[in-house]
């Protein structure tokens, strides 16, 4: 009987699973590895903060423990993928009701702290039959059988031989969702703000999309997003949340706000050659300037050698639209793209914000950013800013603006018009120095 976990540091990490993997070759001539990838959860940590989404993570792994017999071996791959390890012969047919059983546990939401999350997963599953045991080739050829999950068309399972040739294929089908969820107005942005580290102030906001699900609440439009890449629909989701933002630019207007929003762009869109046209189209519709939006990238976008994105990108700068490169750090080492492309900002990746305390060099590489970003001259801004320590040390590098759950998660235009208009109050602010002055008066 395995126990139940109080802290997601007793699960056994990566290195102590492929371990315990590598035990189990030994043992048993036939065996299957069974990845679970937790679908785009980095939006749980985004908007309610990594000391809520652990919490799921850790309800997550005590109930997929539960759903398995006795026998298998469970571990912590990554972040937000779990491993498991069961001996002896399992059919196809077996592992895909495993499979349809997991994702039918988990379809009610669970809850923490006054948020609700609904789990859906990603599984990869390799089986090894009789014959010599390859641990290094067993843990890739699950790993292949993960990446092939997350593009299947209809579901998100896969299962490979040690022997089968991975076949290619897309995402979840679910193109009657999204033609639903735009046709009726299920979709709506939230805004997470950015604010001046010194003062606190407001100064922007980023653009997250949320879904109005009919029947299970608000939710992560993970799905939706996925359905939308598999059916060539990403331009119209862009261009609907583009225009969206619009609105929301001249809502804030209305109420006193004249702040900048950025938006995620997809390579899709990049690819648009009615890209320009459509936005100079909305800033007329609209009476916005072009320079109020800011369009953030990922860097494998930023790093391509296309032509047709670096000619999209000076255009789209031409018009007045801020640049920034999102997840800054996370990816790719060879930082010769930073030279080529015109910047407005380096946005860097959360995970070096929020570990910045666990490892000097977190630390390192984000003045490493700065003395980039101060060479590039453009804003370096970061994410993920959840504790006053944090705050205090990117005072102290010099990085002026950041966003977090410190400040606020993501909320809906009403709310953050309210936040807007009142004071950020957290350690040694201003607005917090004023509040104790007034209490002590």
């Amino acid at each position: 009987m395995h126990r139940t976990h109080l802290s997601l540091a007793t699960i056994p990490n990566r290195y102590a699973f492929i371990d315990k993997i590598a035990h189990c070759g030994e043992r048993h001539d036939q065996l299957s590895l069974m990845l679970i990838d937790v679908v785009r959860f980095s939006d749980v940590t985004t908007s309610f903060g990594i000391e809520v989404g652990d919490q799921f993570l850790l309800e997550i792994a005590n109930r997929l423990q539960s759903l398995f017999n006795h026998d298998f071996e469970f571990g912590r791959i990554s972040g937000d993928v779990f491993g498991v390890v069961l001996p002896g012969v399992h059919s196809p047919l077996v592992l895909q009701q495993q499979f349809e059983f997991l994702i039918e546990h988990f379809k009610s939401p669970m809850y923490y702290d006054g948020h609700a999350f609904i789990a859906d997963f990603n599984v990869g599953v390799v089986s090894k039959s009789r014959g010599e045991f390859d641990l290094t080739l067993f843990v890739s050829r699950a790993e292949t059988a993960l990446k092939q999950a997350k593009e299947n068309k209809y579901e998100n399972f896969f299962l490979l031989g040690m022997m089968d040739k991975a076949e290619t294929g897309r995402s979840l089908a679910l193109k009657a969702d999204l033609k639903r969820a735009l046709a009726r107005n299920e979709l709506e942005l939230y805004f997470q703000p950015k604010v001046n580290l010194q003062t606190l102030e407001i100064v922007g906001a980023e653009c997250l999309l949320r879904w109005n699900h009919p029947t299970d609440g608000l939710l992560f439009p993970g799905p939706l997003i996925e359905a939308a890449e598999s059916y060539n629909m990403m331009n119209e989701l862009g261009y609907w949340t583009l225009e969206t933002a619009l609105k929301g630019l001249v809502e804030f207007e209305l109420q006193g706000l004249n702040i900048t929003l950025s938006v995620n762009i997809s390579p899709t869109q990049l690819y648009d050659t009615r890209l320009i046209a459509n936005l100079k189209s909305l800033s007329h519709k609209y009476n916005i300037h072009l320079s109020r939006l800011e369009l953030e990238l990922t860097e494998d976008i930023a790093v391509s050698n296309s032509l047709m994105v670096k000619k999209q990108l000076a255009e789209l700068h031409a018009l007045g639209i801020k640049i920034a490169v999102d997840d800054f750090g996370k990816g790719y080492s060879n930082l010769a793209y930073i030279r080529e492309i015109t910047l407005d900002a380096l946005k860097i990746d959360k995970t070096f914000v929020m570990e910045l305390s666990d490892n000097p060099v977190n630390k390192a590489i984000i003045e490493a950013a700065k003395v980039i970003g101060n060479a590039k001259h453009c804003e370096v801004i970061a994410e993920g800013v959840e504790t006053i320590e944090q705050l205090h040390v990117l005072r102290e590098i010099g990085i002026k603006t950041g966003q977090g759950y410190l400040f606020s998660k993501a909320i809906p235009s009403r709310e953050f018009v309210r936040l807007a208009h009142s004071d950020i109050i957290v350690g040694d602010s201003p607005s917090r120095r004023k509040l104790v002055a007034a209490i002590q008066r």
